[in-house]
């Protein structure tokens, strides 16, 4: 016995050993476990348990010291299905720490050191993953002469880097995926796709990527470079017919003739870069003193010129310091390897990156909607990446055997806009046909969840089908077309059945009033149709009866058989199914119905979840960037 329990101990601490020397050649070679990257607290996080998270470095080109940066935030409830939401922001050089505090994350500052909870974070149903992207974006670092230069090595590193990301993480490969961001992630986005696609052709763990989601996005330069001035009379900081509006016309004529000249397949190009320049420049004007411009990002606002939205938005005063705090880049595992402190969008990156030999993103999209869907989402108030010329790439891009939004079967019929009422106010408008969404959505800017989280993760849950029957929650009041969409939880949703219950016992109590209301005819017709049948039976029996005195047989023993009791001595019994085949199919039952119809429509839902405040994210910017 103690010989058996010295070789278990030996056995035992072998075991252990073994495990140490691995972890400890797993540390000598330079390369991190899960744990490593494991954020145990945040500087300045709200009371109660911390959203699960991991952040750090992953290299992804050892020979320029290459490193992307993420902060991945684990889901709040899963719903039918694991789910994984990446978000980048644009630029490009723009860090996506702009989306994580500012727009879809968990937290959002109050001020440069305490967070608060995001009612409408995107990680209510969805691990979320953030990644400073290209190399020197944000948290991301590489050496000074190996900035990118193409949207190609983009997508390449980025597959290097969810290689990397699955192998610390191997709990999310097997996720349904969606790629998500705003401005210059346009092109980022659709880019990462097509590579993941052409990677999962060889692989033997495919990459579920089931959906696409771009908010005011730099999609397709030629369409969306000629919108800027429409746009601006339409938003009415350009007088059509004016002095200011003719010269502006002139560089208009002078982009129309580039495009013509050097083709439509350019991402980026000066001379129409210029227009935007122009308008800002040219609208500039004096107030309280200043010489101020209209912000690029949200017209309905004003900033100092030539900042003309750069200082915007107001959080940015918050998170800057923040994430320049020691305490917090311990917190999230920076790499003392990145020297410098964080900035929001980073200049060199931006000023590499001109994507010279790459062709736009919109050549890619067709081809993408043949293997998912793919939701674009335009806040009305931005001019960078404005609405206009969105719905202007959509209008003449063709994909999937029409062209715009003409509906499937039937060329020149177009989908029907539909009005968007959220918590009874209008939100915006909806356009669907052949794979690709288009949302329009009101009062926002060029990062609509800054301004709208929980309309955004409104739009985000329906878009990836979260059925929230069975977790239940508060459901958001959500329109679309003037139908009610398919419940959405915004919020304050438990993980369990029990909002679920609570709504159906309020149905049932909701039911049984109804029954007791609409019955009362239905019984009294019921209650006479019964009186007269008796009385036809008694009757009947009367005349059959064997002479034996009217309650002859009554005392008989009952036996059974077939489908109707029959008495000792032969006489059939009375049959209470006759009876209940006269009822009369009233309002009662057809309401009965139409409320299990309802309730079965509510909770097969292929919608989502969702919450919302008012708050909003930041625009990317180059010089003036996207």
């Amino acid at each position: 016995m103690r010989l058996a329990a010295s070789s278990l101990l030996l056995g035992a601490a072998a075991s252990l050993f073994s495990s140490a020397t691995a972890l400890a050649a797993r540390r000598s070679d330079g390369s991190k476990s899960s744990a490593d990257y494991f954020v145990r607290s945040l500087p300045g996080q709200p009371p109660g348990p911390l959203v699960k998270m991991h952040a750090g470095h992953i290299e992804v080109d050892h020979v320029s010291n290459g490193n992307l940066f993420f902060w991945h935030f684990q889901n709040k409830h899963i719903a039918n299905r694991q789910r994984t939401v990446i978000w980048l922001n644009g630029g490009p050089g723009c860090s996506s720490m702009d989306g994580a505090l500012m727009e879809v994350g968990p937290y959002r500052l109050k001020d440069d050191h305490t967070l608060r909870e995001n009612e409408g974070s995107w990680h209510e149903f969805a691990n979320v993953l953030f990644v400073d992207q290209p190399v020197g974006t944000g948290f991301s670092y590489v050496n000074s002469d190996s900035y990118l230069t193409e949207l190609t090595q983009m997508s390449d590193h980025f597959i290097k880097f969810l290689t990397r990301f699955f192998e610390l993480f191997p709990e999310y490969e097997s996720d349904d995926i969606y790629l998500s961001g705003e401005s210059y992630a346009g092109q980022h986005i659709p880019y990462i796709a097509d590579a993941i696609l052409n990677r999962n052709a060889n692989a033997a763990i495919k990459w579920n990527v089931k959906g696409l989601l771009i908010g005011n996005g730099w999609i397709d330069p030629s369409n969306q470079y000629l919108s800027y001035l429409p746009f601006a009379y339409e938003s009415g900081i350009v007088e059509k017919g004016s002095p200011i509006a003719d010269q502006i016309e002139k560089q208009v004529a002078v982009c129309v003739k580039t495009i013509a000249e050097k083709g439509r397949h350019h991402v980026d190009l000066g001379q129409c870069e210029q227009i935007l320049q122009d308008i800002l420049e040219k609208t500039r004007h004096h107030k309280d003193g200043k010489e101020v411009c209209w912000n690029m990002y949200d017209v309905r606002l004003e900033d100092t010129y030539p900042s003309c939205g750069m200082n915007w938005p107001p959080d940015l005063s918050s998170l800057t310091p923040y994430l320049r705090r020691k305490d917090v880049l311990e917190a999230l595992h920076v790499n003392p390897d990145k020297r410098t402190g964080w900035t929001e969008c980073a200049g060199a990156v931006s000023s590499s990156f001109r994507a010279l030999k790459s062709k736009p993103s919109v050549e890619l999209l067709p081809n993408l909607l043949k293997e998912m869907p793919i939701l674009l989402f335009s806040g009305d108030k931005d001019l960078i990446c404005n609405h206009i010329g969105t719905e202007e790439l959509v209008h003449n891009m063709e994909w999937n055997g029409g062209k715009g939004f003409e509906l499937a079967g039937a060329p020149g019929t177009w989908a029907p806009r539909e009005d968007w009422v959220f918590e009874g106010e209008p939100a915006g408008i909806y356009q669907s046909a052949r794979n690709l969404t288009y949302v329009l959505i009101y009062n926002s800017s060029h990062m609509v969840p800054f301004d709208f989280p929980r309309r955004t993760r409104d739009m985000l849950d329906r878009f990836m089908e979260v059925d929230i029957g069975k977790i239940g929650g508060t459901p958001a009041d959500s329109v679309i077309g003037g139908e009610k969409a398919p419940i959405t939880s915004v919020g304050g949703t438990p993980n369990s059945t029990a909002a679920a219950e609570k709504e159906k016992e309020r149905v049932d109590r909701a039911r049984w009033a109804a029954y007791y209301r609409s019955g009362e005819v239905a019984l009294v017709l019921v209650a006479s149709a019964a009186a007269i049948w008796g009385i036809f039976i008694w009757k009947q029996r009367h005349r059959r009866g064997d002479r034996k005195g009217a309650y002859a047989g009554l005392g008989g023993m009952k036996i059974t058989g077939g489908s109707r009791d029959r008495l000792a001595d032969g006489r059939e019994s009375f049959d209470e199914d006759e009876l209940r085949d006269l009822t009369i199919e009233s309002p009662m039952f057809e309401r009965d119905r139409d409320l299990e119809a309802a309730e079965a429509g509510r909770y097969s839902l292929d919608g989502a979840s969702d919450g919302e405040s008012d708050d909003e994210g930041r625009a990317e910017k180059r010089p003036n960037g996207k």
